[in-house]
């Protein structure tokens, strides 16, 4: 029998290198969004891991870099849970409701809440504008869901646009606010929000 090789294969190293890249990831948006992006640097980050910041750039690159890859984790997470929602059978409120409450948990996560605690001016033109291109495409599939709805006869009558922004501003709030060691968890507060939204747009 061949003696096991004590070098790592390509996929063994990809492996490797993924989870160092997270874990600098989880330190900076913890850091981000406990202290700012401005008043946190990569040096902190890298002091919190026991390494140098120059393994930073190197798995990561520099600060915006950084945080673009933490803005980007959490907008890719609020974009698969709309992609769950359009997948989602029964009525227009049906999958309303489900991609609210995972859009609700996801801004309790630390990277979601990365994206509404930094603003979009912490970063350079076309950072900011890859950013919004993803929040642009949230705010249309939460339009699109509302007047679903509207057509199935499950939500009231109501501006689509209107209610998407009430919806989006009311969900992101517990970012600001929410706390892990609460008495309540990330799930059992957003669907308690929904349940409080979804019933000002129930039919009348």
């Amino acid at each position: 029998m061949a003696a096991r090789s004590p070098f790592k294969t390509p996929a063994e190293r990809s492996e490797e290198r993924e989870a160092k890249r997270m874990a600098v990831l989880e330190a900076a948006v913890r850091m981000f969004n406990a202290r700012g992006y401005h008043q946190t640097s990569l040096d902190d980050v890298a002091a919190s891991l026991g390494i140098s910041k120059p393994t930073i750039y190197h798995y990561l690159g520099n600060k915006e870099q950084v945080l673009v890859e933490c803005l980007t984790i959490g907008m890719n997470q609020l974009l698969a849970a709309a992609e769950e929602a359009r997948a989602h059978h029964g009525r227009g409120i049906d999958r309303l409701r489900a991609f609210l409450t995972d859009y609700a948990e996801i801004n309790m996560n630390d990277f979601g809440r990365c994206n509404i605690l930094t603003a979009n001016e912490a970063l350079s033109p076309d950072a900011r504008e890859s950013i919004r291109l993803r929040k642009r495409r949230i705010d249309a599939t939460l339009r699109e869901l509302v007047a679903e709805g509207i057509t199935d006869g499950s939500v009231a009558q109501c501006d689509p646009k209107l209610a998407a922004l009430t919806l989006a501003s009311a969900l992101n709030g517990p970012s600001r606010w929410h706390r892990p060691d609460g008495e309540l968890s990330e799930r059992d507060i957003a669907t308690q929000l929904v349940d409080f939204l979804t019933a000002g747009l129930a039919p009348r």
